[in-house]
C-alpha cells in the first residue's frame, strides 16, 4: 500500500498525520504540500512540493499510490476569497480525482464539512446524511457552496473507477490551529471582543477525534457514502457560558435575536475598517450564527465507532492552546 495525503499541514492535517503514522510506516506515506515542514520531516514521510490545483504536481504525487486522503482545503468567511475557495475545493478535487483514476488508485477518503447538510432555521431540526442540502442557505456563503460543489466534483470524477468515501466534520476545535482558521471566535472571545450572544446553535468536534476516525473511514467506510462527524449540539448561549466557566473570563454580554447580531457586526466591522484594523468578528460569522448547525451523528457512531470526547475537554484544550500561542505574547505558555 502506498498512501498519498493532501492537506497534511493544516489544522486537521497535522493531527491526522500523527494518527496515520501510528498505523502506516512513514516510507509508505507521501504528502503533497505547498512546502515541506519540520513536522513532516520528523514523520519520515516523502514530501512532494506542489499544489492540488496543478495537474503536473498531482500526477507526480499520485505515481504508484493506492489510497488517497484528500484533506486539502481553504477556510475563509470573506466573500472576496470565494474564487480561491472554489479553485482549491472544486478544481483541486477534480484534478486529484482525475489523477487518481488514471493512476489506478483504489480508494479516496475526502474531508468535506457538515455545513453541506446541517444548517437549519429551526432548533428542532437535526439533519442526517440522507437529508437534502439546504441550498437557499448554502448559496449565501462561498465556503459552504464551494464544499458542496467539491462533493459533486468528487462523485463525478471518481465515478465507478475509484471508491469514494466522504467524511463531513462540524466546526473543528482543540489544540493546534496555528493559522486561527476554525478557532477565530475562541480567540475573539478570550480577547473580550464578543459582546453579543447570537440566537442560533453550533455543533463542534475535536480535531483530534476526527483525525483518529479518518483511517477507520478508509478501512470501513462504504463507497459512495458520507459520514457526519460531530461532537455536540449546543446553543451559542450555552457555548459561551461553557467557555466563560472554563476560561474564567467574565464579560457582560447581551443576547440579541433575529438579524440584530449581524447588523451589530457589520457596524463594528465598518468602524474597524475605517481605522485600518481587522474586525474581531466577521459579519459573515454573525450572519451564520443566527442559524442552527445541529445534526444527528448516529451513522458515524454506529458504522465507524466514532466516539468524540466530552465537550468541556475540547473547549478547555482549545482555550489553553489559544492562550499559549495566540494571546499575551506567550505569557500563558507552560514553563518547562
Amino acid at each position: 500500500m502506498k498512501v498519498l495525503v493532501t492537506g497534511g499541514t493544516g489544522f486537521l492535517g497535522c493531527h491526522f498525520m500523527d494518527e496515520l503514522c501510528k498505523r502506516v510506516e512513514g516510507s509508505q506515506i507521501r504528502v503533497l504540500s505547498l512546502f515541506d515542514t519540520p513536522a513532516l520531516q520528523a514523520h519520515g514521510v516523502e514530501v512532494v512540493v506542489g499544489t492540488v490545483t496543478s495537474p503536473a504536481d498531482v500526477a507526480r504525487a499520485m505515481d504508484g499510490v493506492t489510497h488517497v486522503y484528500h484533506l486539502a482545503g481553504f477556510v475563509s468567511r470573506r466573500p472576496a476569497d470565494a474564487h480561491l475557495m472554489f479553485d482549491v475545493h472544486v478544481n483541486g478535487t477534480r484534478v486529484v480525482c482525475q489523477a487518481a483514476a488514471a493512476a489506478g488508485v483504489q480508494r479516496i477518503v475526502m474531508s468535506s464539512t457538515s455545513g453541506t447538510i446541517a444548517i437549519s432555521v429551526r432548533e428542532d431540526e437535526w439533519p442526517d446524511e440522507s437529508s437534502p442540502p439546504p441550498m437557499a442557505l448554502i448559496a449565501r456563503w462561498p465556503y459552504y457552496a464551494s464544499k458542496l460543489y467539491q462533493e459533486a466534483a468528487a462523485r463525478q470524477f471518481c465515478g465507478d473507477k475509484v471508491e469514494l468515501v466522504m467524511v463531513n466534520p462540524s466546526l473543528l476545535l482543540g489544540p493546534g490551529d496555528e493559522r486561527i482558521g476554525s478557532t477565530r471566535e475562541v480567540v475573539s472571545f478570550l480577547a473580550g471582543d464578543v459582546r453579543v450572544v447570537p440566537p442560533g446553535g453550533i455543533n463542534f468536534v475535536d480535531a483530534r477525534d476526527v483525525a483518529a476516525i479518518i483511517p477507520v473511514a478508509m478501512a470501513k467506510g462504504r463507497p459512495g457514502e458520507r459520514y457526519l462527524l460531530g461532537g455536540h449540539n449546543m446553543t451559542f448561549a450555552e457555548y459561551f457560558a461553557r467557555m466563560e466557566r472554563l476560561s474564567k473570563e467574565y464579560s457582560p454580554r447581551v443576547q440579541l435575536k433575529g438579524d440584530w447580531p449581524h447588523l451589530a457586526a457589520r457596524a463594528q466591522a465598518a468602524l474597524f475598517k475605517a481605522f485600518g484594523r481587522t474586525p474581531p468578528i466577521e459579519p459573515t460569522a454573525a450572519d451564520q450564527a443566527k442559524y442552527f448547525w445541529y445534526f444527528d451523528g448516529k451513522k458515524a457512531r454506529e458504522k465507524l465507532g466514532f466516539a468524540p470526547r466530552e465537550a468541556s475537554a475540547t473547549i478547555f484544550d482549545t482555550i489553553t492552546y489559544v492562550r499559549e500561542h495566540h494571546l499575551g505574547n506567550g505569557a500563558f505558555a507552560k514553563q518547562s
